[in-house]
């Protein structure tokens, strides 16, 4: 199973420098867990920069995965993340759903380089 934040849909959907990277993730939704969380990240930046009907078609392309919507025992498990790791409540949310689902967590914020369950493919640097 596989768990792609919402920086790496992004990516994907913007068809940047590792798109094919996170393909690989996004293009198997059999295996793919969506924290319901990502949907509005997604959404909301897909609405802003290209208005409501592609972040809507966008938004049908992840519910191709398993939807998870953010439960009791999953907000906890969050705030134990936010706690022990320092991480944001969003990204907490995101990592608990993947370790909950046993789920690898693909991912281009560097906040999550070098957790245990996490395939980090750093973001591409723009040439300066």
């Amino acid at each position: 199973m596989k768990v792609v934040d919402s920086s790496a849909w992004l990516e994907y959907f913007a068809d940047g420098p590792h798109a094919a990277a996170f393909a690989a993730a996004i293009t198997r939704p059999q295996d793919l867990v969506v924290p319901a969380l990502t949907l509005y990240e997604v959404f909301k930046r897909v609405y802003q920069q290209r208005g409501e009907r592609d972040a809507l078609l966008t938004v049908a392309q992840m519910h191709q995965g398993l939807v998870v919507d953010l439960t009791a025992d999953l907000a906890v498990s969050a705030a134990r993340h936010s706690l022990e790791i320092g991480l944001p409540m969003a990204d907490s949310i995101i990592l608990a759903t993947s370790r909950a689902y046993g789920a690898t967590l693909w991912t281009q914020d560097a906040r999550f380089e070098g957790l245990a369950g996490v395939r980090f493919i750093p973001p591409a640097t723009l040439p300066q």
